[in-house]
């Protein structure tokens, strides 16, 4: 599919994905781009800049609302489906949690068949993969959950659902379907609801504070920690590929421990703070793990995608985006 000239939905729009594909799509010339999102967990203020451009078209609805969908469908091409609940709200509403989860994503899907929208690229997970153990994580590997918080297998399990209705829907109505399962996003805009981006933001609050980044257990915990950027950039590429009933890996392939990111942030800010190690027994965490090793192979030989922006240029940039925001207040 062209995205010059085309017309798109995102769902969820008003998020740290939704408004980096938005920026994206803009910049490759597309020709309407719909932010749909009921502004439960995002405010159309964070993307003030992109709602100055006239192909921009801010709606508010709501995926549980079919009705608000088919109304918003007519003469779109492609539907990015971004909007869900992430790990963290899910914990504290999980009856809403899982009803946006899986009963929205039916609904989006619904909508799209009757609209005879093209294509359809979902932002799913890593959390399909569990709490995984095996030495190298492709997209064959099995969803490992005995070691989860309940809250991270509802998660993982709502995603797994979402992905195999985006492979009904491919199979049985022809729509053209991509499943993208992120790693770790992080970036411009950042959120205070993704559990393993959150160190970096809260890192960053603690230092301007003066106070003690704090890492928990002995931050040997790891994460790959994807940029906001590179993530839009394989939307934009899965929607415009022929590959279709695929998921996909979108991630680095490189983890990073907790102690690496708090030294990275460290360093960029010029602190000399020391991190305290103090787990709190409260917080919402996906996984423990002290190895992660996520194959992107697939992603590259059938797209051509390949992360870019690396985590310490990455950081600078959620950096210099908070310091802007503060100057505006």
């Amino acid at each position: 599919m062209k995205i010059e000239n085309g017309t798109f939905m995102i769902t969820g729009g008003v998020s740290l994905v939704g408004s980096h594909i938005t920026e994206q799509l803009l910049e490759q010339g597309a020709r309407q781009v719909i932010l749909f999102d009921n502004y439960s967990l995002g405010s159309p203020d964070m993307i003030a800049d992109i709602l100055k451009d006239p192909r921009v078209k801010l709606v508010r609805g709501d995926i549980l609302r079919t009705n608000e969908l088919y109304d918003n469908l007519e003469g779109v091409d492609g539907v990015f489906m971004v909007a869900a609940f992430l790990t963290l709200p899910l914990s504290q509403n999980p009856q809403l949690g899982l009803s946006v989860n899986v009963q929205g994503q039916i609904s989006v899907l619904e909508a799209c068949r009757y609209r005879g929208v093209k294509r359809v690229v979902l932002s799913s997970s890593i959390a399909t993969y569990g709490d995984p153990k095996a030495d190298l994580i492709d997209e064959t590997h099995p969803f490992e959950w005995q070691s989860l918080s309940p809250a991270g297998v509802l998660y993982g399990a709502s995603k797994i659902m979402g992905e195999n209705l985006l492979r009904l829907y491919h199979q049985r109505h022809g729509i053209g379907t991509v499943s993208l399962r992120y790693s770790s996003v992080y970036g411009e805009r950042q959120h205070y609801r993704g559990v393993n981006a959150l160190y970096i933001i809260e890192t960053y609050d603690k230092i301007l504070k003066n106070e003690r980044p704090t890492i928990p257990d002995d931050g040997s915990e790891v994460h790959d920690y994807v940029h906001a950027g590179d993530v839009a950039r394989a939307n934009i590429m899965a929607m415009a590929s022929d590959v279709s009933g695929e998921s996909f890996n979108v991630c680095t392939g490189k983890a990073t421990t907790l102690n690496d990111l708090v030294d990275i942030v460290l360093k960029i800010t010029g602190s000399d703070l020391k991190p305290e190690y103090k787990t709190d027994p409260n917080a919402v965490r996906v996984t423990t793990s002290d190895k992660l090793n996520l194959s992107v192979e697939k992603i590259k030989k059938a797209i051509g995608w390949e992360p870019k922006v690396s985590l310490e240029e990455g950081v600078r940039r959620v950096i210099k985006w908070r310091e802007s925001q503060a100057s505006k207040a």
